[in-house]
């Protein structure tokens, strides 16, 4: 039955992400491999991107290379255009976006952020994942595009733009990210001290919400303040860190 292979693939999808977070890498790839196998069975395309995406998000962060992930949201795009998700089409164009930039390739990167503000713009009205996509989170993705093959000054506001309309309670992790690379932009702006500023309201949050993404994006966005690490105030941020995440 439809209905029952629906509520499968939600919760093998959800155990593949509980897997990834409690860092069991092997068991959450599997568990993600057997939740698009069953969407793919769905007369619902949007369904198999989404499960794409969250398999490629957990896939880069857990084994920190790009060909999978980009294979992978890929897959995800070809499966959303053929959907009923404006909104899933679009967030799959901008991580593909992200993963483009993060690879070094701008024109592409450029290419599919054009194709997500097409569909974020499109008519929504009857659109199956209504809360997962908004123009606030895609405008983190332009940032993060900007901040590997653009203008550190453009990303950093960017990111201030789509923190600010982050505010409600299930964006509190994307909040978390976005802010944290908010912080790497101001490094790269020749800003260390503010981005440190920043980055302890980022602990914060990733203390609160016990997400493995924002954790990983704070230990890198620490990392590029290694050349400033005798500071006083750099001190402070690494004592936030280990009380707060015990890192």
């Amino acid at each position: 039955m439809p209905e029952l292979r629906d509520v499968a693939v939600t919760g093998i999808a959800l155990a593949g992400r509980l897997a990834f977070e409690t860092r069991d890498d092997t068991a959450s790839r599997a568990l993600y491999a057997e939740a698009s196998q069953e969407a793919g069975q769905l007369a619902e395309p949007w369904r198999q991107a989404s499960v794409h995406m969250s398999h490629a998000l957990t896939n880069l962060y857990s084994r920190q290379g790009l060909d999978e992930a980009r294979r992978l949201v890929d897959e995800a795009v070809r499966a959303a255009r053929t959907g009923q998700s404006p909104l899933v089409r679009a967030r799959a164009h901008a991580l593909q976006a992200e993963l483009a930039a993060r690879a070094g390739y701008k024109r592409q990167a450029q290419d599919a952020l054009g194709l997500a503000w097409y569909d974020m713009e499109a008519d929504h009205t009857g659109d199956p994942a209504p809360t997962g996509f908004s123009p606030g989170h895609l405008r983190g993705f332009e940032g993060v595009c900007e901040l590997y093959v653009g203008d550190p000054s453009e990303a950093h506001d960017r990111f201030a733009r789509s923190a600010s309309t982050l505010s409600a309670p299930r964006d509190r992790v994307q909040r978390a990210i976005v802010k944290t690379d908010q912080a790497l932009a101001r490094i790269r702006l020749g800003e260390p001290q503010a981005a440190a500023d920043l980055l302890h309201e980022c602990v914060d949050a990733a203390s609160s919400t016990g997400g493995r993404v924002p954790a990983l994006r704070l230990r890198r966005a620490r990392q590029e303040l290694r050349p400033w690490r005798r500071e006083d105030w750099v001190a402070d941020l690494d004592d936030h860190l280990m009380d707060a995440l015990g890192a």
